[in-house]
């Protein structure tokens, strides 16, 4: 065989395996009609809910299942309540999910325990059976209720009530479980500020590990569960620290100005992590354990779109993962770091409904 046929063979190979890698790109566009062109990791993006606020979806230990907090209407709700589904069936706009909680109170931060027989999730229902009330605006800024009914409980997938974790008065909320299955960390009231705390996965021996004045929520452990990644605010002048102690007082948290953290499952080597402005929040660990997920507000000019980003804990460089117009927040991969969930306000036909969206993670 000649020098030049076998470059023409090549040239021919080289020719195809091109046009292939386009086409394939191409009908990639063409097909995943939810993923926007720059959003690089993400693709084959499926819708999973059709209507109301839906968030805070998290996946089960073996990665087929999802709990998460919704209001449809639809559904018959008149504020979030926790929901189980199996990812298995499909989406659904036909499959209605299985309520977890009683239908009574507010509900929010739900998640699977070791066996994904069990979920634990906090709720008001002991305190009343409607719904809260949703505060006013302070100063026309937007505000979140630290609702003092709240409590922790652990039910079965029918939405039996199994056993209630928490027993001091006051806001307990936000509880998330070690990829280990041994611990749970949450945020609670009964310090006197909104600090972190640790339990053990049967709710004994809690713990306090952030002891800073400021809003400390949202945690989530890392794989391996040694760290600990949580959103913050940290009042510094007099007139933020009088401000945020009055509101708390009132049961009320500003959300406007937080960072992301990261600290030891103990609580130690706390380190600052994000020094963006506005609001930083939904954190939680890249598969790896060297990078963190976020949602973040700091590159809208009015404050009101938030996308996802990706910080890398050593160099901190910072990459944008999604580019939705309005709203992209609580991401979470499944434990064997292939899928990504998230919530979004994309494919929403104008309406401000929220629902949650899956992907295949693309590691570059």
């Amino acid at each position: 065989m000649t020098h030049n046929y076998q470059m023409k063979i090549f040239k021919t190979i080289l020719l195809i395996a091109t046009f292939g890698s386009w086409y394939l790109h191409a009908q990639s566009n063409q097909t995943d009609s939810l993923r926007y062109p720059q959003e690089k990791h993400l693709r084959n993006i499926r819708q999973l809910t059709f209507g109301g606020d839906n968030a805070e979806a998290y996946f089960s230990f073996d990665g087929q299942k999802i709990v998460f907090q919704s209001n449809f209407k639809n559904w018959g709700l008149e504020c979030d309540q926790i929901f189980y589904f199996d990812l298995r069936q499909g989406d659904m706009s036909t499959n209605r999910p299985q309520m977890i909680s009683t239908s009574h109170g507010r509900t929010t931060c739900s998640y699977f325990l070791p066996g994904d027989t069990t979920i634990l999730y906090a709720s008001t229902h002991l305190g009343g059976k409607a719904c809260p009330a949703v505060p006013p605006r302070n100063g026309g800024k937007y505000v979140w209720q630290i609702h003092p009914d709240y409590d922790i409980f652990v039910a079965d997938l029918k939405g039996n009530i199994i056993k209630k974790l928490t027993k001091h008065k006051g806001y307990d909320a936000e509880a998330t479980v070690s990829p280990k299955g041994d611990k749970i960390v949450f945020t609670s009231m009964r310090s006197g500020d909104l600090d972190l705390w640790v339990m053990n996965i049967d709710g004994s021996k809690p713990k306090r590990i952030t002891k800073d004045l400021g809003y400390d929520g949202g945690a989530f452990f890392s794989p391996d569960g040694s760290k600990i990644v949580f959103r913050a605010s940290r009042p510094k002048t007099p007139e933020q620290i009088k401000e945020y102690k009055e509101l708390l007082k009132k049961g009320l948290v500003q959300p406007t100005e937080m960072e992301i953290f990261i600290c030891n499952a103990d609580g130690s080597d706390l380190q600052q992590i994000t020094h963006l402005g506005k609001a930083n929040w939904a954190p939680f660990f890249h598969p790896s354990g060297k990078k963190i997920l976020f949602s973040s507000n700091h590159a809208s000019p009015r404050g009101f779109q938030f996308n996802i980003y990706m910080i890398d804990l050593e160099t901190k460089q910072l990459e944008q993962v999604t580019y939705d117009g309005v709203f992209d927040s609580f991401p979470m991969f499944s434990p064997d770091g292939k899928k990504f969930i998230f919530s979004s306000n994309r494919n929403n036909n104008g309406t401000r409904d929220t629902n949650l969206f899956i992907a295949d993670w693309v590691e570059e």
